[in-house]
């Protein structure tokens, strides 16, 4: 069984961050294939992740691949949680993932509208939903506020749990715009605001054609194996939020080689991926919050220490922004209330390391330029940095 040390799966990080020749469309989508998907819970994320495996391109770049010319797109899928992926992968990451998110989703929001006892039912969301669809074809892209002002029903409010202790009214126009996305029938377009913004318009689109789910669970982990092998069942079991069952059918129809780490564990990589992984020449980088390279594994051990983790992850596990010296994290960093980029080292990875992570904050300082940056989820190190 092949060998591969912790050093050489460090490499095999610095293979997704070879920069892609440009900014162009074709190439953003390519640099969102090498990590599979984005996180995109934090609109930042999606454009800082992308800016750190690009070879040149501003913001601007990156928006035109999303909103012009639609070579990435944002689905709630994995874990229930949002990512941007690319157009070819998106039909594979629907109907392996998305579609059933989507059905529990229209479940969970039907049962909410019968407890409420106003009446309102699956007719009336189908209506509801109808409606919506033709207000986005009359008016173009529209916010959430401005589907609810063209679009009655959307304005109706209904009471979750009521009779209980945590009884709350609510209104129906997010979850309506919410089933909607899941189900592919709008997607989201270019927000009010900067490109850190998350107040989207949204537009009336197709759902992605239909395939058979253990087909694209298969092509989901294939491509998942080749960006982050060696890996585990657990980890892509963690990664996706599938079934175990799913997880193991998928990998069966991948056939996966196994191979030995230097910890005498046995690990998965995809099929004739067993080779050793040449040294990338040195690297440094600052990546974001939720960034693919710290979220892709349940076991992150060979890329951070976990002293400090505490550091780097809120309570409930979401990395924060990460600093990176050839495959490892050896810090974190933070945008200033004054606008600087400030970053601590978590140890000692040597002169030249410092002198390339400052290289990179100052890159990175450029490429915002006035663009404010405030995680979703803050971390320990980070709201330090940010106070300091």
């Amino acid at each position: 069984m092949p060998l591969i040390t912790t050093a050489e799966r460090q490499h095999r990080l610095g293979r997704r961050h070879r920069l892609a020749p440009s900014a162009r469309a074709a190439d953003v989508a390519q640099a969102a294939d090498s990590v599979v998907g984005l996180h995109a819970t934090d609109a930042a994320t999606v454009f800082l992740s992308l800016r750190a495996r690009l070879g040149g391109g501003e913001p601007g770049a990156i928006e035109r691949a999303l909103y012009e010319d639609v070579r990435l797109v944002r689905l709630l899928s994995m874990r229930n949680t949002l990512f941007a992926v690319s157009t070819e992968l998106a039909p594979y990451v629907d109907a392996s993932t998305a579609r059933a998110i989507a059905a529990k989703e229209r479940r969970t929001f039907l049962k909410h509208l019968d407890e409420d006892g106003q009446g309102l039912d699956a007719a009336w969301l189908a209506l509801a939903e109808s409606d919506a669809l033709d207000a986005l074809d009359s008016h173009g892209p529209s916010t959430g506020s401005q589907l609810s002002a063209a679009v009655p029903a959307l304005r109706q409010k209904i009471t979750i749990n009521r009779g209980k202790k945590y009884e709350t009214e609510t209104g129906v126009a997010t979850r309506v715009i919410r089933l909607l996305a899941a189900d592919g029938r709008i997607r989201r377009d270019r927000p009010r605001g900067s490109w850190t913004s998350s107040q989207y318009r949204w537009v009336h689109t197709e759902p992605w054609p239909a395939m058979p789910p253990p087909e694209a669970r298969a092509e989901l982990a294939r491509r998942w194996l080749h960006a982050y092998g060696p890996a585990t069942e657990a980890d892509l079991k963690w990664w996706t939020g599938w079934t175990l069952t799913d997880v193991r059918k998928a990998l069966a129809a991948v056939g996966p080689d196994e191979v030995r780490l230097d910890d005498g564990t046995t690990a998965l990589v995809a099929p004739g991926d067993t080779g050793p992984e040449p040294a990338p020449e040195p690297w440094a980088a600052l990546l974001p919050a939720l960034d693919p390279s710290a979220m892709g594994w349940a076991d992150r051990g060979f890329h951070l220490d976990p002293a400090h983790r505490p550091a780097l992850f809120d309570y409930a596990g979401n990395v924060g922004p990460t600093v990176w010296w050839n495959g490892e994290i050896v810090g974190g960093w933070a945008q200033h209330a004054d606008g600087r980029i400030v970053h601590r080292l978590l140890g000692d990875p040597g002169r030249d390391a410092e002198e390339a992570i400052a290289a990179e904050a100052a890159r990175l300082a450029a490429w915002v330029a006035g663009a404010r940056i405030t995680p979703r989820f803050r971390t320990p190190l980070e709201r330090e940095l940010v106070a300091q």
